[in-house]
């Protein structure tokens, strides 16, 4: 188990989770991001901006066995320029991080690297991105992939789907759910539904990737993920159910967007090995 690790964008919507499951299994975790309140008080917090300034935070951070690079600028927003314009300085900052002795590097992926596609995503799978924030997060992965290779650096993918839970922070479809019903509204505009994605709750998401950074035999791209399709509608009409929210689906007020994917999923093969190490 990695003793002392170092994560970046801890005080985010996922980031969080990371740090506590890391703390909850032993580790010396260092925290870094601008804004540091949220965050696990057993952690050593760091504020900083690491794309801008991060000489010297290797040694700072005490010489970490891992580092979790989770850190990522309008990750909600799919088409913000932000993710082409940042793209670079992640680049710098990982491989200044490895120059100053990282062997290990855990990043955070998305399945909006693949783009359209139907079924199972494996890690062979193709990529095709359909928004600026699914084209940098790929460039990144081939970029590191291919300057890695040979390095001796441990280098691990940890590719996230649809995520469940804490969904006043997450800009998602819950989100806008739960503001309409706050503000008394009876109904919601709403797609057909129908779409089947792998949905996973935030608190086990955040497990996954703190297991897959405590262990450097599982490499490469690891979907953390369910590995099980759910249709939209029936997702969100039990969000709907659990929360008693007073409020229906207008099921049809917005048509299906032709690039999202009918039923997409990822292979958990990977995920599964690790999580029966612990």
């Amino acid at each position: 188990m990695a003793q002392n690790v170092l994560v970046t964008g801890a005080g985010g919507y996922i980031g969080r989770y990371v740090v506590k499951s890391l703390l909850d299994l032993g580790c010396h975790v260092t925290a870094v991001d601008f804004k540091l309140d949220d965050i696990d008080n057993r952690a050593v917090k760091i504020e900083a901006d690491i794309l801008n300034n991060h000489e010297g935070l290797y040694a700072k951070s005490g010489s970490p066995d891992v580092m979790i690079h989770m850190a990522w600028q309008d990750g909600f927003t799919h088409n913000a320029d932000s993710h082409i314009t940042n793209l670079s300085s992640h680049y710098r900052f990982v491989m200044s991080m490895i120059k100053q002795g990282l062997k290990q590097l855990v990043v955070m992926g998305s399945m909006h690297e693949v783009g359209y596609f139907e079924g199972e995503i494996k890690d062979d799978s193709p990529t095709n991105p359909m928004s600026l924030y699914g084209v940098a997060k790929n460039a990144l992965r081939r970029a590191l992939t291919l300057k890695l290779k040979d390095s001796g650096v441990v280098l691990q993918w940890v590719r996230a789907f649809y995520i469940l839970g804490d969904d006043a922070r997450n800009a998602s479809v819950f989100t806008r759910i739960i503001e309409a019903a706050q503000a008394g509204r009876k109904t919601f505009p709403f797609s057909t539904g129908k779409n089947e994605y792998d949905f996973i709750a935030i608190e086990t998401l955040g497990e996954q990737i703190a297991k897959t950074a405590c262990q450097r035999d599982i490499t490469g791209i690891i979907n953390c993920c369910s590995g099980t399709p759910r249709r939209l509608k029936d997702v969100v009409e039990e969000f709907i159910a659990s929360n008693r929210f007073d409020i229906t689906l207008d099921y049809g007020a917005f048509p299906d967007r032709p690039y999202d994917s009918p039923k997409v999923y990822g292979n958990t093969d990977k995920i599964r090995r690790i999580m029966a190490m612990y």
